[in-house]
């Protein structure tokens, strides 16, 4: 055998995995792309907000808050308003509570935020529990965990065939053959492909575009301690970024997997909504792009062995929470493939586990 470990994927799901499964064993890491993290785990609004999700989510989300707060420069103060135009009450109070934020008034918001418009904006709602995730820190950092320990890290490696052979997998790539006693499927929006080509029933993953633009900083303002802003109901959002804005449609349109790219008219729509309460126009795009946040049928992560083949471990369906979970996600998918007992609350991992879908 090659490795004792192969992870398809070199996504933050992957390059997680492939450090603590480094401790176990050797591990062969294989990424299609000619960089690391370059589908949906570099286009992430990079926040960290555990009540982000549903509860298993949130479950994960919060057991990796430990880890981030271990690694100097993970996590960095940023906090979250929810803002709401006269429309929106239902949906503003859902999340206001859901989400755990602090109501505040529209003039304490603008206090904040002044470019917010207190013509629209009737609402409002802080928490100072979001925070940002140094997203190229926790990659980098893990990929040289792995390598430390001997991990094979390989790009431009894009999988064609996975079969069994053996008493392990035989996996084709565009930069070899390589023989593992286990496969660990973290291959994004494409883990479905994947399964497929490994002769494993698919589970049903489904890939949705999320677009962004970066525009300019509005009015001219500092917009490095602003907050995230998004509308009830996650209808469109803006955080800062690098002296400059993020604004997302929030939309999630079904796709193939495949290098996904920005709808003009669906990013249009989304920095309408924008600006609908904000009083700062939109007058230009630094730049655009998407990417595709892939989900399982219930929206939670599918993390364990496959209930047919048990040498072949999901460890798919991040949808938006890939970084946020990534430090608990990994740890448990090391502890069910080390035989440990895990670390997370049985009835969680229950939750997380392939056997849910029969």
């Amino acid at each position: 055998m090659d490795a004792d470990f192969l992870i398809i994927g070199g996504g933050i799901a992957g390059v997680s995995a492939a450090a603590r499964l480094s401790e176990l064993g050797s591990v062969i890491v294989l990424e299609a792309e000619e960089v690391l993290a370059h589908h949906a785990s570099g286009r992430s609004a990079a926040l960290y907000e555990p009540r982000y999700g549903a509860p298993a989510v949130v479950g994960l989300s919060m057991a990796s808050e430990a880890y981030f707060r271990s690694v100097p420069g993970v996590l960095s103060p940023r906090g979250l308003m929810l803002v709401a135009k006269a429309d929106a009450g239902e949906a503003f109070e859902h999340d206001l509570v859901g989400m755990a934020f602090d109501r505040i008034s529209v003039a304490e918001a603008r206090e904040i935020v002044p470019i917010l418009n207190p013509e629209v904006v009737v609402q409002a709602g802080y928490a100072a529990h979001a925070e940002d995730v140094d997203t190229d820190l926790l990659v980098q950092g893990f990929a040289r965990e792995a390598k430390g320990r001997g991990a094979r890290v390989l790009t431009k490696a894009r999988v064609s065939a996975v079969a069994k052979d053996g008493g392990g997998w035989r996996v084709t790539s565009t930069v070899g053959e390589f023989t593992a006693r286990m496969v660990v499927n973290a291959a994004g929006a494409w883990v479905d492909q994947v399964a497929a080509m490994a002769g494993v029933r698919p589970l049903g993953f489904t890939p949705y575009r999320r677009s962004m633009a970066r525009i300019p900083a509005p009015g001219g303002h500092d917009v490095s301690r602003w907050p995230m802003l998004f509308g009830p109901g996650e209808d469109w959002y803006a955080k800062p970024d690098a002296g400059a804005l993020i604004v997302s449609p929030a939309e999630e349109d079904l796709m193939e997997p495949h290098d996904a790219w920005a709808d003009d008219m669906v990013l249009a729509e989304g920095l309408a909504r924008y600006e609908e309460v904000v009083t700062e126009p939109v007058t230009r795009l630094l730049a655009s792009w998407a990417g595709l946040r892939t989900f399982a049928p219930d929206r939670v992560l599918v993390i364990g062995p496959d209930l047919r083949e048990p040498s072949f471990f999901w460890l798919a369906g991040q949808g938006g929470y890939g970084f946020q979970t990534c430090a608990a996600a990994s740890r448990l998918a090391a502890d069910l493939i080390g035989g440990r007992v895990p670390e997370l609350d049985a009835g969680l991992v229950a939750a997380l586990s392939p056997a849910r879908f029969g």
